[in-house]
């Protein structure tokens, strides 16, 4: 692979805000950023008095550096959400933040609530909420709201339906200007009057006459000499410009700015393997083996070159003793195809009868809309010949000959197809094989998230292991009945008394121990 010429790519990057992705020489992306002016950003890792002054992980990082992308943005806070989005997608070694689930903050309303209030949250439901955001900057959103329901008189108690007992608890009337509709001090129609009014702020409908009103404030104090309160207008004002900044939305999987052309990338995989058109389906399975306690599979699908998270799988290894990746990759292939074949064959009985080749029947019935299950046009395991030939043993027991499957071997990216003894070998900079690497990539993600989830479920019930009187049988008779350790903590000393062989002494030391500090 040939050395890349930065400087003339460095030609290509504009003066604008937005994000960077720098890549190692497989095509990884190894990390992500952000910056005010790309240019100057992105300039600064190739200049041989950066890489003297800079850190052991940043020396690492400039090392690695083999290519990089950028992509451009309107505002700082556009560069924040979009950065955030990618880091989570690609998950690269060199980034630490917002490696985890968390996520930027949006602003709820209920306004079927008999007193609608704003509420602060991470996660979008479809609970019939109105939300606004997300908002890159909790501070200045925390405090906007606090404005808002100090200007809108609006309500900030929890209680969902405030009553007189409630008020006779809360001066939020005096202190933080509440109109008090707990003591109907206000009726209902105006007060969803002023939580619209409220709504259209933060949608950043009239943000310039609320800027130019808060300004005139500002400036009257200073000249009244009230410099207290000039000071905390412009703390108002800095906060409402942060938060109304005008920024678009950029979900998780799709819908962002990028260089990737899924469309593109799947017709040019599609030649790459000789396949009879492009693959607009997908699975890729991967096997995660931590440990020989926890041995795990998981499937996800693209469709369309996009991830499929509603029909994403993932599978715990029932048929295999140990460590063993070639036989626990046969176990989930033979367990997803065999329940495809069976949930269609249950819809449509008369299709058993049929002399059709079964890869074509199940296209037939996906196209006649009778498929409950799609079949994918590319199945891809993640490893090689050994993972690859047993795949292809268990679709071929099942019938399924004629479905194209392939194996991704991860040290050198090499494609192996059945049959062939030479791998296929898509240069680095193709959007083909990166393709192939984000959904070997999800799905290596996948199986270690839900590899996690069982050893941090292990570690609760190895409580258990550790209170007198309960014996391994006891142990899982408990877990059988309730199913996890919070569930015991919460239960009643006579539902564990119920059980047999647990005495009602023994029931309360049960949930004494398990609650103990």
């Amino acid at each position: 692979m040939s050395e890349p010429d930065f400087k003339a790519k460095l030609r290509e990057v504009p003066h604008k805000p937005g994000v960077y992705l720098m890549k190692d020489r497989l095509g990884t992306i190894i990390y992500v950023g952000k910056a005010l002016d790309l240019k100057r950003r992105v300039s600064s890792y190739f200049m041989a008095s950066q890489k003297m002054r800079a850190n052991v992980k940043t020396r690492a990082l400039i090392d690695s550096i083999h290519d990089f992308e950028f992509h451009t943005v309107r505002n700082e806070e556009e560069s924040l959400l979009l950065e955030g989005k990618l880091i989570k997608d690609y998950r690269p070694r060199y980034n630490i933040a917002f490696r985890d689930d968390k996520r930027f903050f949006l602003v709820k309303i209920r306004l079927a609530d008999p007193w609608p209030r704003f509420r602060a949250t991470r996660m979008k439901k479809d609970d019939g909420s109105r939300y606004f955001g997300p908002f890159p900057h909790s501070s200045a959103l925390h405090s906007t709201l606090e404005w808002l329901n100090r200007s809108f008189g609006l309500r900030v108690c929890r209680t969902d339906n405030p009553s007189e007992s409630d008020y006779k608890h809360c001066n939020a009337d005096i202190i933080r200007n509440c109109s008090a509709p707990c003591i109907a001090r206000i009726e209902r129609v105006a007060y969803l009057e002023k939580i619209e009014e409220a709504c259209r702020v933060l949608e950043g409908k009239g943000k310039r006459e609320v800027f130019d009103t808060l300004r005139h404030e500002m400036t009257t104090a200073a000249e009244a000499l009230d410099f207290e309160k000039a000071a905390s207008l412009r703390d108002i004002l800095q906060n409402l410009e942060k938060t109304l900044s005008p920024t678009r939305q950029f979900a998780r999987g799709r819908g962002v700015q990028t260089t990737v052309k899924p469309t593109a990338d799947l017709a040019e995989l599609g030649e790459y393997l000789h396949l009879a058109g492009p693959p607009r389906v997908m699975e890729c399975f991967d096997i995660s083996n931590v440990s020989s306690n926890h041995i795990v599979a998981s499937m996800v699908r693209f469709t369309d070159g996009k991830p499929d998270n509603q029909n994403y799988r993932r599978y715990r290894i029932r048929t295999v003793a140990g460590q063993d990746d070639f036989a626990s990759m046969a176990e989930v292939i033979r367990r997803r195809y065999s329940r495809i074949l069976m949930e269609n064959g249950a819809a449509n009985p008369d299709a058993e009868l049929s002399q059709e080749n079964l890869v074509e029947a199940q296209r037939r019935l996906a196209r006649e809309g009778k498929a409950k299950i799609i079949l994918p046009d590319l199945v891809i395991v993640d490893g090689g010949k050994g993972q690859l030939s047993m795949a292809v043993r268990e679709l071929q027991a099942l019938g399924l000959h004629d479905l194209p499957v392939v194996g991704l071997a991860k040290q050198h990216e090499e494609i192996f197809v059945p049959g062939e003894s030479n791998s296929i070998r898509i240069p680095h900079d193709r959007g083909a094989l990166k393709l192939m690497q984000r959904i070997r990539d999800e799905a290596h993600r996948f199986a270690n998230g839900y590899n996690a989830l069982l050893y941090r479920r292990r570690m609760k019930e190895s409580m258990l292991d550790d209170c007198p009187g309960i014996s391994p049988a006891k142990k899982k008779q408990l877990l059988e009945k309730f199913g996890s350790v919070a569930r015991i903590k919460k239960a009643q000393p006579e539902e564990l008394a119920a059980l047999s062989g647990i005495s009602a002494k023994l029931a309360t030391t049960l949930l004494e121990f398990l609650n103990r500090d």
